[in-house]
């Protein structure tokens, strides 16, 4: 059975961003202690002949999430999942922490596992990844979720790698190729509302990334920021009431905050591109997605490199999945918005969106 240390999560609503945040929790995101292997994880020859490469040796891996949504859970799960077929089972022990959305909790959790003498931090968001880095210079650190390392990390010359005890992968998509979905499907919009959390860097980093190719395609671009989940619902109303659209990036607090974004711009008719599927399907018609439980398969598979291989985490290049248009059909339907025939409807394959074209 793979091994995953349970520690005893709170209150269920403390998992939301809108609730108060209190002492750290945490959760197995994947459901199960099980050694089940899903999604893309390698065939059984490749398990099998690293299992047998590393027999013998046992790895504690500490996994520090900052929410859960479904996003950050996917990651989690692709990580644990593919991690556990290429060490094997019995190998390996994950302790999978939750700080319900408090940056707080991330240095709690990360400080605790240093002290645990762990042999290598997941960190799943930025928050996460920022807690990590600041509590061991030493361990092994692997982000996911993570949309600028150089931002995150504050590296000013930023060339791909960190140089020190940190990787990762990425979740970014292309930001121009973004903007680009905003001029596809709303060619005739004239204000575009950049809506995100303030107090997270990364979104801030898509804001400026994707305003100049917004700009370029002759829209007037405004900002509405919010601090955190208590004013995000004047923020919204606020950026409907005056925008033709909205792009939200990759954001942990929208992403957890997606009900009452969707319940204030669905009564207004007004449609919101997002930077992840997760957002998107939450409140949005349109994003240029990701796979996250692909994105946590690539993690682990540096993870191996790290831990079994000997790679250099500090020459290692971040990682990066490939990005599929998808949409929300319900939305898109109701809002009267005719998608083109490139773009896969959220909850439906590639190889049957084909077929129905």
């Amino acid at each position: 059975m793979r091994k995953t240390k349970k520690i005893l999560a709170g209150a269920m609503a403390a998992f939301m961003m809108t609730a108060a945040f209190a002492g750290c929790g945490s959760t197995d995101t994947t459901g199960t202690t099980g050694g089940k292997t899903t999604g893309t994880t390698g065939g059984a020859a490749t398990a099998d002949s690293a299992v047998a490469k590393i027999e013998g040796k046992s790895f504690n891996i500490g996994v520090c999430q900052l929410v859960q949504h479904v996003a950050l859970d996917a990651a989690t799960e692709g990580f644990q999942d593919k991690l556990t077929a290429l060490l094997g089972e019995d190998n390996v022990t994950f302790t999978i922490q939750n700080a319900q959305g408090d940056s707080a909790n991330c240095a709690t959790i990360c400080n605790q596992f240093v002290a645990d003498k762990v042999d290598l931090i997941m960190a799943n968001a930025t928050p996460a990844l920022q807690a990590a880095y600041t509590a061991t210079d030493s361990i092994p650190i692997l982000g996911t979720s993570v949309t600028h390392y150089g931002t995150a990390l504050d590296i000013k010359d930023w060339k791909g790698y960190s140089e020190n005890n940190v990787s990762g992968t990425s979740d970014l998509a292309p930001l121009d190729e973004q903007a680009k979905i905003v001029s596809e499907l709303f060619p005739d919009a004239k204000k575009v509302g950049l809506l995100y959390c303030s107090a997270e860097p990364n979104s801030k980093f898509q804001i400026d990334t994707i305003t100049p190719y917004l700009k370029d395609a002759n829209y007037e671009v405004k900002e509405y920021t919010f601090s955190d989940s208590n004013d995000i619902a004047a923020v919204v109303t606020s950026a409907c009431d005056e925008c033709d659209v909205l792009y939200i990036p990759t954001d942990n607090t929208a992403a957890s905050n997606t009900g009452i974004i969707d319940n204030i711009a669905a009564p207004k008719n007004i449609p919101i591109i997002c930077g992840e599927e997760g957002i998107c399907e939450g409140c949005g018609v349109a994003t240029l997605s990701i796979s996250y439980y692909d994105l946590g398969v690539k993690t682990a598979e540096m993870a191996y490199d790290v831990l079994v291989n000997g790679a250099d985490i500090s020459k290692m290049e971040i990682g990066y999945a490939p990005v599929t248009k998808k949409y929300d059909k319900a939305r898109a339907e109701a809002l009267g918005i005719t998608i083109p025939t490139d773009y896969v409807a959220i909850g439906e394959d590639a190889a049957t969106a084909d077929e129905a074209n």
